[in-house]
């Protein structure tokens, strides 16, 4: 079994040393925690073996631990119980849950408590290992977003009045546009794609975020989703970009539940292989039924998917565990003014690292000052999108590189 790949700097013990990742695992079988013990001791794990779901609860009232893995049945608390526990006082640690005896009662308990991966027995060692170390990045991700919402604070977005809201939407609906921005890769001097940015000209409605609002508050989200997706899809189909450049498009997490997004017969759908919806982090997919199953159906359609705004929104895992990005997008609230502040560098180059481990591309945005620029492609963030390289417009902006 290959332990080559790299682990994020494990966390601090509190006295100035660094630790082995440190692996919870709770299952009455003997000899099956013994032989875990021995394989994800060999990858790098500091393991702490409980035999039943009441002591492995005592040890995470005790103690720290990065991933936790538990079988289902066992005396005292079952592993379901046990995930519960833990979400209960720890919303980002990963849970891996383990059973010879699965049902699909059990299954869909345990993913919506919150469990990472549903493995059965027999499992293959090399793939439980593989998803424990996927789990520890993912947690390691998810502290570092966390010390990013506590650096740059949350942004409220202001109440809407309701008066004429409805004749507004309806207006807007029917006159917005679409401005395209490019997201380049810097050193390459190319073009990875556009962002597809929604512009309103009505005066009651004169900001994007005035008209997402307004969708909200009248729940009309799909009615705006199906709008700005048929606008782009004309544009795209009039004039496609150039050089195979990817469209990017932002996507309310209630788009999730439109039938409409998963028409193969949809004006978009034409040109999935080319388009990347952009799911922002700064609403909860907690409330989208079956989104794993969702997600997966859009990537059989060809789409690719994009986190947006990550170090803005909500903190933890669940996202990224759920999303599983192709690309993953830094707010640009933690990358303006990079050379102003030596511990967002640190935290936005540790991310960015892991994001690749991870197999997810990272964009920066709002990159507006060459020293950002600068920063950022010191700290391996070589893919960019700003005022710096182009103001957002008509189909398609050509860069400036200097």
């Amino acid at each position: 079994m290959s332990t080559s790949k790299t682990l994020p700097p494990p966390a601090d013990d509190g006295a100035g040393e660094s630790t082995l990742p440190r692996v919870l695992l709770a299952d009455d079988d003997v000899g099956v925690a013994r032989a875990l013990r021995r394989v994800l001791t060999a990858a790098g794990f500091d393991v702490t073996l409980a035999p039943d779901g009441a002591q492995a609860a005592d040890a995470l009232m005790q103690g720290h631990f990065d991933v936790v893995l538990s079988d289902i049945r066992m005396p005292n608390m079952t592993g379901v119980e046990l995930l519960s526990l833990v979400r209960a006082y720890d919303l980002d640690v990963p849970v891996i849950l383990l059973t010879g005896d699965p049902t699909l009662q059990t299954a869909v308990e345990a993913l919506k408590l919150g469990a990472m991966e549903y493995f059965t027995k027999p499992w293959d060692n090399e793939v439980l290992v593989a998803a424990v170390r996927r789990a520890y990045k993912l947690h390691a991700l998810a502290r570092m977003k966390r010390e990013a919402m506590k650096l740059m604070g949350l942004r409220g977005n202001d109440a809407g009045d309701l008066a004429g809201l409805i004749v507004a939407f309806e207006r807007t609906l029917a006159s917005l546009v679409i401005a395209f921005q490019p997201i380049v890769a810097y050193t390459a001097r190319t073009v990875l794609g556009y962002e597809c940015l929604l512009r309103s000209a009505d005066r009651a409605l004169p900001t994007t975020a005035s008209v997402l609002e307004a969708a909200d508050k009248l729940e009309r989200t799909a009615a705006l989703g199906r709008r700005v997706r048929q606008v782009i899809a004309d544009v795209v189909t009039a004039r496609p970009p150039p050089d195979d450049a990817l469209i990017f498009i932002n996507i309310h997490p209630n788009d999730l539940l439109d039938p409409e997004l998963y028409d193969r017969k949809a004006p978009l759908a034409r040109h999935a292989s080319r388009i990347v919806l952009e799911i922002t982090e700064r609403a909860a997919l907690s409330g989208i039924q079956d989104v794993r199953l969702r997600i997966a159906d859009l990537r059989a359609h060809g789409y690719r998917i994009a986190l947006d705004d990550l170090g803005a929104g909500y903190a933890g895992l669940s996202s990224l565990a759920i999303l599983e990005p192709d690309f993953v997008k830094l707010d640009l609230s933690l990358v303006q003014d990079l050379d102003a502040s030596s511990v967002r560098q640190k935290l936005v180059g540790g991310m960015a690292a892991t994001c690749r481990d991870l197999g997810m591309r990272v964009i920066a945005e709002g990159i507006e000052r060459r020293e950002d620029r600068f920063f950022l492609s010191e700290l391996g963030c070589d893919l960019m999108q700003g005022f710096l390289f182009a103001m957002p417009g008509a189909p398609y902006p050509a860069p400036e590189w200097e």
